[in-house]
């Protein structure tokens, strides 16, 4: 992208919307995002951060009177400098509490959307943290009422406790900080500072309250937090005005170590956005997920985050099975010159195909409990197996049609001619239909349906054949009866040829399913083995997380608080415990087998000894 572009704007009527055109945009990026959103009042420098992180001197509007410039919440995305295969995502929002436009519940909306959109949350503020700079981030208290994480809670129910699971990191950056980084004359760091700056009253009283209530949010709401301060850039009134037109050799020095320390942190840290259990999220995702938080909000709902994924992953699992299916036609296009010389050789294809295309399926799929999608994937794989195989035969059967009419020439000419119907003419009759099959053998090179074809031919020249025998008037009845037997024992042993040749294929076909069957199993095997991982990841750094919160309100006195937090932790080493057993596995391949019969017939009877088999394996 050049410049950024309007993601979510109010509408004539006051409601956010989101942008068709930049929605088009996100829907083209299929890598994963590191999404960076910058909230704070307006007017407080927040574009140009977000200018420097999209290494530009212009881009976000900056402007240079009391009225704020940004409107909605702005997208630019570009390549990120640093993970390969990724897009950096900026959000720039429009300056809080703006007294033009007055809406305060659209600020709180406002700052809802970049949390959930963001995997790093960039609260801008101006002067110092003290008790003013935490009453205007009163946003972060009325998250609550703005965002669920559970479907099944009522509305006044109070999940919170679970936000550290799905939050973006916190950074806190401090513009034109003037006071030096000391406390109690030593020296401290800008971390330092910020959680001086959290740390809580003791007492019940209500102003104690109302001083905590801010605080123990950030605390408990983000996985983690960073601060940031910064010199004021420039000096000079005016360059301050139109900073975007200011070359970095006239900001001050400090200014422009600080700006390179933030974006180096920010560059290195920021991690993946990712959904809860780790999935990453594409531009694609990025675009639905806005699109499903903005409908709840326009609803009069509070956005759902478990709502939100399972709605995500019924888009995005829908499309995983068209995008492998697509690439399990053109993979068998590009790769079978029909006909295949054998069965076994269209089988061999059929799988590598299949293969890549349930790997295709597996990294862009999430969330299939009921493995509903996994099992759609199988049906129209097979149904397209029996197409693909059904057209080998058929250009099979075209192939050696032609062959065996180019060959059987002469011997259809004399036929006509009546060329046999002469003394010892069964003997010249026999002799060329054998010089026949064996040209019409030599010629095939390919073709699975080469018996079929020979056995209908022969079968088309055998009331000839019997009567060019019985009007051969140098062979003896004893020998014509000989001969007759031998016709149609040829005729049975063809025929069984035949036979065995339809019986190979209907075995394959079998075989075919039962490997299909298996390589889902073991591609799903494996996906939720990486996905339990992520999970796992999830769950430790959360619970680090409040043991470390609830180790630190110990030691300052914070008892009640503490011990307020030991429900959340035992849920949470729950969690964990569930996570790491194995009945997970087993149920999802319990449901996988059960779905599967409905759709590959030959693995009814089967399924089970092959999960067991691969089951096995893993524990």
């Amino acid at each position: 992208m050049d410049k950024p572009i309007c993601l979510i704007e109010n509408n004539t009527s006051g409601d956010l919307q989101v942008n068709l055109e930049a929605l088009n945009i996100l829907s083209e990026i299929r890598q994963p995002v590191v999404v960076i959103a910058i909230v704070g009042l307006y007017r407080t420098g927040k574009s140009y951060l977000m200018n420097k992180l999209a290494g530009k001197q212009r881009g976000f509007s900056l402007g240079s009177t009391v009225e704020s410039h940004t409107k909605g919440i702005w997208m630019w995305c570009v390549p990120h400098p640093k993970k390969q295969d990724h897009t950096l995502v900026l959000l720039d929002t429009e300056g809080l509490g703006d007294v033009q436009k007055g809406d305060v519940k659209n600020d709180c909306w406002i700052f809802a959307l970049a949390v959930l959109l963001s995997s790093m949350f960039v609260y801008n503020s101006m002067g110092t943290i003290d008790q003013n700079a935490l009453d205007k981030l009163h946003y972060v208290t009325e998250l609550t009422e703005c965002i669920k994480v559970k479907s099944c809670n009522s509305k006044d129910e109070d999940d919170s406790f679970h936000f550290a699971r799905f939050f973006p990191a916190f950074v806190w950056t401090v513009r034109d900080f003037t006071l030096e980084l000391k406390l109690d004359g030593h020296p401290i760091t800008e971390n330092e500072y910020l959680e001086h700056a959290l740390q809580l009253r003791p007492g019940y009283g209500a102003k104690v309250q109302k001083y905590n209530f801010p605080r123990q949010c950030i605390r408990s709401y983000f996985p983690s937090r960073k601060c940031f301060v910064f010199e004021r850039p420039v000096s000079c009134v005016e360059k301050l005005r139109k900073l975007e037109e200011v070359s970095e050799n006239e900001l001050e020095a400090s200014f422009v170590k600080q700006a390179q320390e933030f974006c180096h942190y920010v560059f290195e840290t920021a991690k993946t956005k990712t959904l809860h259990g780790g999935h990453n999220v594409t531009g694609t995702l990025l675009g639905n997920l806005a699109v499903t938080y903005v409908d709840a909000i326009r609803s009069g709902a509070v956005p759902c985050l478990e709502n939100a994924v399972v709605a995500l992953a019924q888009i995005e699992n829908s499309a995983a099975v068209r995008q492998a299916h697509e690439h399990y036609m053109k993979e068998m296009e590009r790769l079978v010159k029909f006909p295949t010389a054998t069965i076994e050789e269209f089988s061999e294809l059929h799988a590598v195909c299949g293969k890549e295309a349930i790997q295709v399926f597996m990294n862009r799929s999430f969330k299939d409990d009921d493995r509903t999608h996994q099992g759609e994937l199988m049906r129209v794989i097979n149904l397209s197996y029996e197409n693909f195989r059904q057209r080998n035969e058929q250009e099979s059967t075209n192939l050696c049609t032609k062959v065996i009419t180019d060959v059987s020439k002469t011997l259809e000419e004399r036929i006509t001619m009546g060329y046999y119907s002469k003394s010892g003419g069964y003997r010249y009759f026999i002799e060329d239909q054998e010089k026949m099959i064996k040209d019409y053998k030599a010629s095939i090179v390919k073709g699975i349906k080469m018996e079929d074809v020979l056995n209908d031919f022969l079968k088309e020249k055998e009331i000839i054949a019997q009567t060019i025998l019985l009007t051969d008037n140098t062979l003896t009845e004893k020998e014509k009866q000989i001969e007759a037997e031998r016709i149609k024992a040829e005729a049975t042993q063809q025929e069984m040829k035949v036979m065995e040749k339809k019986q190979e294929a209907l075995q394959q076909m079998v075989l075919d399913q039962e490997r299909s069957y298996q390589e889902n199993v073991q591609q799903l095997m494996e996906k939720m083995e990486v996905d339990r991982g992520k999970l796992l990841e999830e769950q430790q750094r959360v619970l680090a997380q409040k043991l470390k919160e609830q180790e630190t309100l110990l030691k300052s006195g914070f008892d009640e608080q503490a011990d307020r937090m030991e429900a959340q932790i035992r849920e949470l080493r729950r969690d964990l415990d569930e996570t790491k057993s194995s009945s997970w596995l087993s149920d999802a391949l319990d449901t996988l087998g059960t779905v599967a019969t409905c759709f590959l017939p030959g693995i009814v009877g089967k399924g089970i000894g092959l999960v067991t088999k691969l089951f096995s394996r893993l524990f």
